[in-house]
């Protein structure tokens, strides 16, 4: 893994381009300021001028008239983070028993203290793992990073049976929820049922049915 610039990034620039880094992967593209400060949940005017920071800084390019995009630096500064989060986030579950509902903020609070080392021990204990508790992929010690390819769990059919490979962890509610079903990274589930107009969809786990209602099933992706 690349060494740490001589001033680390602050825990605000770690954030902002680790959140520059989800939505440049879920859009494909460069991020208008309205989508980031959707995603922070701060103003655009603030997002603006923390942009023109990061540019400065060298970590964002601007692409005119579409958003900005991660350069080089900024994209290794961001997976290292992504890294520390998703170690953090299984090292909770697997050796300290915490939910895998409550693991998501505790990481966003220590990601930006964990030093290189300490989280190559971290992963090292871990078995080197490839994914974290909600099936979301982790960057290798070399910050590269494999996207497996999945689909929601509304593209299914009915009659349709996939294996359920991860979750976004932002609603702890909904976490609680799968996890007391059983429905949790690796299960194979099929769809048996739809409802229309966006209702539920029902789901059969080992002979068991559940239903799932369409921002749980938005939330969920199945094997591609």
């Amino acid at each position: 893994m690349a060494s740490a610039p001589a001033t680390p990034p602050s825990t605000a620039v770690e954030d902002y381009l680790k959140a520059v880094f989800a939505l440049e992967t879920r859009l494909g593209g460069a991020v208008p300021t309205t989508a980031l400060a959707g995603r922070l949940g701060i103003t655009p005017g603030s997002v603006s001028a923390m942009l023109r920071r990061l540019a400065d800084l060298g970590l964002l390019a601007h692409e005119p008239y579409r958003g900005v995009l991660l350069t080089a630096e900024g994209r290794r500064v961001a997976l290292r983070t992504l890294r520390n989060h998703r170690l953090l986030e299984l090292f909770l579950v697997e050796i300290l028993d915490v939910p895998w509902d409550r693991v998501h903020d505790e990481a966003e609070r220590l990601e930006h203290a964990l030093s290189d080392d300490l989280a190559e021990r971290i992963a090292a204990k871990l078995g080197q793992p490839a994914f974290d508790p909600h099936g979301d992929p982790i960057p290798d010690r070399q910050l590269e990073l494999e996207e497996p390819v999945t689909r929601s769990l509304h593209d299914l059919e009915v009659g349709d049976a996939a294996r359920f490979e991860r979750v976004s962890d932002a609603d702890p509610a909904m976490l609680r929820y799968l996890a007391a079903r059983g429905v949790v990274p690796g299960v194979t589930l099929a769809l048996v049922d739809r409802q229309p107009f966006g209702g539920p969809l029902t789901v059969r786990l080992d002979g068991v049915e559940h239903a799932l209602g369409p921002e749980l099933a938005a939330a969920m992706r199945m094997a591609g």
